[in-house]
């Protein structure tokens, strides 16, 4: 099973089993990891906003417009912001390594 790091606010690196077609936000929250994802995926807000590590941003797919303009709306926005929600678990996503933003 494919695994992923999530570096929690506190800078505290987390590896989870990271199933196979879960998204990152529900990986995140089969982990009790504090991601919040108020609109439970259905790309209506910003509370899984995920800074994705450089070394893997290029390795998604690019968000769609929708998830651009919530984006938009996310504190602490970076250059590799993504919606947890949006991110889809593959094989070759093993090792994917996500942070939380800082609470604004």
């Amino acid at each position: 099973m494919p695994k992923m790091t999530f570096v929690e606010r506190d800078g505290t690196r987390r590896d989870v089993d990271a199933p196979v077609g879960l998204s990152v936000l529900e990986i995140a929250h089969k982990h009790d990891i504090d991601l919040e994802g108020a609109c439970e995926g259905s790309l209506a807000c910003a509370t899984c906003h995920v800074v994705v590590d450089p070394e893997w941003a290029a390795k998604l797919s690019a968000p769609t417009d929708d998830e651009e303009d919530m984006l938009d709306l996310a504190f602490g926005l970076e250059k590799t912001s993504r919606l947890g929600c949006q991110i889809v678990m593959t094989d070759a996503l093993d090792g994917l390594t996500v942070g939380l933003p800082k609470a604004g």
